[in-house]
């Protein structure tokens, strides 16, 4: 027995993928960075990856792996084949380089809260805009996901279709300054903002706004347009907004085509979907801040997510208080821009 345990055992070699040599024409469409770019994020995210043994991806492959699946509507055996690795391999690697991201979403997507940083977001606005103290737009959009197997019916929305409901704030900038990824696609949008921490903060400053639209009910820190304009300077205050509050739905576009799997379908566990979503925007500010172009083809953006509605608050109580409030407030900003125009 002894003998027979002693004999040597033939371990089969492992077969691994030949790793993909990318053209640099076809790089930008398969990673959605710059090569130089995609060099910066595995750096930041990732580090150096010194491990060699068993065909270990580097950090630049690794990053490039969840690149590729941000870029693909969701299939990760395609992606495998793109990159040159196996699905085991897309699975594991998405899986990591998510968590990585996550940790550092904070640094990335940050909504101004100190006076500095209220102060700034101001002075960008007015550099390029008209509206007084405002430092951000508010706005959901619908990610379309597999129709869940528990409580379904919660995701789907008004257009019919599975979803989470994912509200934003960006700035004048086009950088993401918040994103709430956690709500189902039936829920409506005054309703995840009156459950945010956006609200918590926005509650509490004197003298900052943020635009909504008409699915909001207006108070005087969010500001949405006159729902019947009755005279000139109403009307030119909706004109004045509509082309300032668009920059939302701009950012929200330039995100979709950058990321695909944002505008197709997120088809991974439920529970990963908010995670994943996040990723794509952190990546998207980071695109902003490299100065990485978005020059990538446009397609059919979906309508709107406004409501016919001027929000949807019950006017009693306090809530009537603070929309008489906002109707004040918005009145005396539609004076001073018709006054500067």
């Amino acid at each position: 027995m002894a003998a027979f345990l002693n004999v040597g055992v033939v371990r089969a070699a492992k077969d691994y993928k030949a790793r993909v040599t990318t053209r640099d024409s076809d790089y930008k469409s398969l990673f959605r960075f710059e090569k130089e770019s995609v060099e910066w994020l595995a750096y930041h995210f990732l580090g150096e990856n010194t491990e060699h043994r068993g065909g270990a991806l580097t950090s630049e492959q690794t990053m490039k792996v969840f690149l590729r699946y941000m870029a693909d509507p969701g299939f990760q055996t395609g992606v495998g084949e793109d990159v040159g690795v196996d699905q085991t391999t897309v699975s594991r690697t998405v899986h990591e380089v998510r968590k990585k991201i996550m940790e550092k979403a904070h640094i990335w997507i940050k909504f101004p809260q100190t006076v500095t940083e209220i102060l700034a977001a101001k002075q960008d606005w007015q550099t390029k805009f008209s509206i007084p103290s405002v430092v951000g737009v508010v706005d959901c959009t619908h990610i379309r996901i597999p129709n869940p197997k528990i409580d379904g019916d919660e995701y789907i929305n008004r257009k019919n279709y599975p979803s989470l409901n994912v509200q934003a704030t960006c700035n004048a900038k086009e950088w993401f300054t918040s994103v709430n990824a956690e709500w189902p696609g039936s829920v409506h949008d005054s309703r995840i903002m009156r459950n945010s921490e956006l609200f918590q903060i926005m509650s509490k400053t004197q003298d900052t706004i943020i635009l909504g639209d008409s699915g909001y009910g207006i108070s005087p820190w969010l500001i949405t347009p006159y729902q019947n304009p009755t005279n000139h300077v109403q009307q030119y205050f909706n004109k004045v907004y509509a082309k300032e509050r668009v920059i939302i739905e701009r950012c929200f576009g330039q995100v979709k085509r950058r990321f695909p799997i944002l505008h197709y379908k997120v088809r991974t566990a439920l529970k990963s979907v908010p995670s994943i979503i996040v990723c794509c925007f952190v990546l998207h500010n980071i695109a902003k801040y490299l100065k990485d172009p978005d020059d990538f083809p446009h397609f059919d953006e979906e309508e709107s997510n406004e409501d016919d509605l001027d929000g949807i608050e019950l006017v009693t109580g306090q809530s009537a208080r603070i929309r008489q409030l906002g109707q004040q407030k918005r009145d005396q900003i539609a004076a001073i821009i018709y006054q500067n125009r």
